[in-house]
């Protein structure tokens, strides 16, 4: 009856438990407590509660949810989440078969955690963490516990998002999609005399009225390379570099477009191709079984017949929840880790972001980025359109 009972839990995990068990045997982890908002989403299967959706802090403390996994028992998986979270709760909304909700900020939302610890059966030696994301007096807190060894989790939990479900691959569809398309409604009112401030303001409202949760935006215009918001004042022919993180139900839509103020001439054209080739030798590659590191092989080839090689600047990392995540392909990523499936075969279900920026030093700052999702086919690539120059009035 237990066998049975755990097959059914295993079953209705929104996740391969399997998986995980496999992952944290391979790193040794009895237990694994999961705090990082991405990672308790994904473990609940897209949960995430709205109350602390954009802040966390609340009194004296913050908002800590706890996901608690013990390897080959999801029967004994338990949430530990805030005490409003009772409504949601009620609602079916948590499949865990243990939900505790009385927490208000980090240690009593820990202590809740320890006591589920302290009552599994089996090993319980080894704890694995996400230690960036833990705040140090929970931690404290959880040192406390006799014959207890936390160990880094961070690599487990990211591998076991590594291929994405094709529900989630819907998300990032939606994401990228709205992304391009707040990005080609805001070139299509730009105009002299508007500042980098008032470009960036636009995007945010175009991104919010497609129900995404504006990230960022890094932007530039004219001449400069400079890619922060500003008082800068756009002019008739200055280029206009926009690439933004739009969120879709936690799922990131990262994408770059170029417009322009006028008509692109001869030497834009000509540039925006450069980059384009880049991009383009780099996506040649991408299918199920190739290694990871070609994209990264292919890209830089491309980059080393260019004209302008000595100032393009290209790079491929993964993206899903988060943004630089597996697969991860190369070690001169400019956020730094190793490059573990350099020398791994590409899955279907992995999603890919390519970026080439060409920084010219009179024609200023021209980029693209795109998302490659891996397909048994090859690969899709959502948004993939406003690709060349957009201009106010335009339709590219």
């Amino acid at each position: 009856m237990m066998n049975d009972a755990l097959d059914a839990t295993a079953r209705s995990a929104p996740f391969d438990t399997g998986k995980l068990d496999r992952l944290m045997d391979e790193a040794g982890l009895d237990v694994l407590l999961a705090t990082s908002r991405h990672n308790v989403q994904y473990l609940l299967g897209g949960y995430r509660f709205f109350f602390f959706d954009v802040m966390e802090a609340i009194g004296t403390s913050r908002y800590l949810p706890v996901f608690v996994y013990q390897r080959g028992r999801p029967d004994n998986a338990a949430y530990i989440g805030n005490r409003m979270e009772g409504f949601e709760h009620e609602l079916g909304n948590i499949w865990t078969p243990i939900v505790k909700t009385s927490s208000w900020g980090t240690l009593d939302a820990m202590k809740l955690a320890v006591d589920h610890i302290r009552k599994l059966g089996g090993e319980t030696r080894r704890v694995g963490i996400e230690a960036s994301f833990l705040p140090s007096d929970a931690k404290d807190l959880l040192t406390g516990l006799n014959s207890i060894e936390l160990h880094e989790a961070h690599f487990t939990l990211e591998r076991l998002r590594a291929v994405k479900s094709p529900a989630e691959l819907d998300l990032i569809k939606e994401a990228s999609e709205r992304v391009v398309d707040a990005m080609k409604a805001t070139f299509n009112v730009c105009e002299p005399g508007m500042t980098k401030h008032d470009v960036v303001a636009r995007l945010k409202r175009e991104e919010q009225e497609r129900n995404l949760v504006f990230e960022y935006c890094l932007i530039a215009a004219g001449k400069s390379h400079n890619r922060a918001p500003s008082n800068q004042l756009l002019e008739i022919g200055d280029v206009i570099s926009i690439d933004s993180g739009g969120n879709y139900r936690g799922y990131i839509g990262d994408l770059s477009r170029m417009g322009v103020l006028g008509e692109p001439d001869a030497e834009l054209r000509d540039l925006l191709q450069e980059v384009e080739e880049v991009q383009q030798a780099a996506r040649r590659v991408i299918r199920p079984g190739v290694m990871g590191g070609d994209i990264i092989a292919s890209g830089e080839n491309a980059v080393n017949l260019s004209p302008n090689r000595q100032v393009l600047d290209f790079t491929a990392h993964g993206i899903g929840l988060v943004s630089h995540e597996a697969p991860r392909l190369t070690t001169t990523s400019p956020v730094p880790y190793s490059a573990f499936d350099a020398g791994r075969p590409l899955e279907s279900g992995m999603v890919i972001s390519i970026e080439t920026a060409l920084l010219h030093p009179t024609r200023g700052y021209i980029k693209l980025e795109d998302t490659l999702i891996v397909s048994e086919a090859g690969w899709k690539a959502p948004g993939d359109y406003g690709r060349g120059w957009n201009s106010p009035g335009s339709d590219v």
